[in-house]
């Protein structure tokens, strides 16, 4: 039996947890479906445990036709309440109306710059910021690069992008890596 990789504490025992952690998070992203099912996860989970968002993921995935953003922004009112009563996602008026919303901004972005892709990584130059952490305690909730995203995005009209929500995204799609130095995936 092979001995378990180092890797950052907080994915605990989790199996779902430990997949994510050790196969997605802080991996570069260049595919605009995946940058914006993080986007709607992200914004999903403010005030809940990103445990929650995982378990719910599938239904989602579902639920949010496949992270299409063209269909998402084509949602009317019957799919609000559609969503409302669908105990696969998290049922919360506002985190659905700005998914909604933010699938027209996304559309939009990705008109002005060719791709969501280009757009977010054009605030690190397409080069990750690898951080060189060695305790959880180190990693912030926000930092000046993700005040910038969170401005630029609430200024082209999308909602549930504070500054800490725009971290987690950034170092769940790679832009940031904030693995440990001890991590095997760092």
């Amino acid at each position: 039996m092979s001995p378990q990789p180092v890797r950052c504490p907080w994915p605990s025992g989790d199996p779902r947890m430990l997949r994510y952690h050790d196969e997605e998070w802080g991996v570069p992203v260049h595919d605009d479906r995946k940058h914006f099912e993080f986007l709607i996860l992200e914004g999903a989970q403010a005030g809940l445990s990103w445990t929650t968002i995982l378990n719910k993921r599938e239904g989602y995935r579902a639920a949010y036709r496949g992270f299409d953003p063209a269909a998402v922004a084509r949602f009317t009112e019957k799919s609000v309440t559609r969503l409302l009563a669908d105990p696969r996602i998290v049922r919360n008026r506002l985190k659905i109306l700005s998914s909604i919303g933010n699938a027209r901004c996304f559309l939009a972005v990705q008109k002005e710059f060719g791709s969501f892709d280009r757009y977010l990584w054009g605030f690190v130059d397409g080069k990750p910021v690898v951080h060189r952490r060695t305790r959880l305690s180190q990693i912030p909730a926000s930092t000046p690069l993700s005040d910038r995203v969170s401005k630029d995005l609430k200024q082209r009209g999308f909602r549930f992008v504070g500054t800490t929500i725009v971290y987690a995204h950034l170092q769940a799609v790679g832009v940031v890596n904030d693995h440990l130095e001890s991590c095997f995936r760092h």
